[in-house]
């Protein structure tokens, strides 16, 4: 083997290591990506759409992909050319737009946190959390020091609660990826309260559609509300991309559209029952990533969605989907 063909070999074992970041289980029937632990550390396309401004004050509620580990922070592109990644890191850039002003505080619900119950980051100065392995060094110095939000952290516990659920503080965790890769790039002076809320363990689709209900309010209070996943997430199939498409993950990107431009009560109904899409569990042998967009949704409510990013990234179709 050749110097050459030595450092390629050595580039696609770290990036393979950085796909099973947080920790991955193979099975028969997968890539089943388990949570990541409760712990702090010091982690051709269609181009996007412009844009819009919502009229009212209420804030938006939005789902988007935020990549590969933490591909927009190494000296070197990750999973395959700078060029692959330009629409999402333009579509992240430009994440800052959609509030109609700016917000109180940021709200985050991450694919890559999960508890027994709805736990809210209440850390008043949340450190960075590099939930991912693999990665070259640079990737383990990105800093990105926004607030925390400990007393949002309170109103939303009490909205979970007046909901019937039972919740969890967690006053130490850090930022994961889910949230500083597109925070970065949308709010790099980190001048925003944030915090996260976890999923919920069995992440069961109608418990987390209740819980962006109960949450419904801060839209109105001036949280802008994200949930931070992947509207494809087959790590097996994502490890083996080498410029090929995945051609399973373009009907279930293309159900997922339709669902999503539906009447809140139908788009709801194909949420609960997402496992009957187009090659469904082929695309998410784990719906971790998936999720976040129940609670988005629910909280959206009535709310029309739009979907103003669309791409094929590491050969899958992932879409954006916001609400207001």
């Amino acid at each position: 083997m050749s110097e050459s063909d030595k450092k390629i070999s050595r580039r696609r074992s770290l990036q393979t290591l950085g796909l099973l970041s947080a920790g991955v289980a193979l099975s028969a029937m997968g890539v089943c990506e388990q949570p990541p632990p409760n712990q702090n550390q010091q982690h051709k396309t269609t181009k996007e759409k412009p844009m819009t401004t919502p009229s009212t004050s209420r804030m938006p509620a939005i789902f988007l992909p935020h990549g590969g580990g933490p591909w927009p922070f190494t000296n070197e592109p990750l999973f395959g050319s700078a060029k692959m990644w330009e629409d999402m890191s333009n579509y992240m850039k430009k994440l800052g737009q959609i509030p109609p002003s700016k917000p109180k505080a940021v709200l985050v619900i991450s694919a890559h946190w999960e508890e027994s119950v709805p736990t809210v980051q209440a850390t008043k100065k949340p450190p960075m959390y590099y939930d991912y392995y693999g990665f070259p060094p640079e990737s383990y110095e990105v800093q990105w020091p926004s607030p925390g939000a400990p007393e949002l952290a309170g109103e939303i516990l009490s909205l979970l609660q007046r909901a019937g659920l039972k919740t969890g503080k967690n006053d130490t965790r850090g930022f994961d990826h889910g949230t500083f890769v597109p925070l970065k790039l949308a709010y790099p002076d980190a001048d925003i309260p944030t915090l996260q809320l976890s999923l919920k363990q069995g992440l069961d689709p109608k418990e987390h559609i209740k819980i962006g209900r109960a949450i419904a309010p801060l839209l109105e209070q001036g949280v802008f509300m994200i949930g931070s996943g992947m509207s494809y997430h087959n790590l097996r199939e994502l490890i083996q991309y080498s410029g090929r498409e995945i051609d399973h993950s373009k009907a279930f990107d293309e159900w997922l559209g339709e669902s999503m431009l539906l009447d809140a009560d139908k788009r709801e109904t194909r949420l609960v029952e997402w496992l009957k899409a187009p090659n469904a569990r082929l695309c998410h042998p784990r719906e971790e990533h998936l999720i976040p967009l129940h609670v988005i949704a629910g909280a959206a409510g009535d709310a029309k969605a739009t979907l103003p990013y669309r791409d094929v990234v590491m050969g899958a179709h992932l879409s954006a989907v916001h609400f207001g």
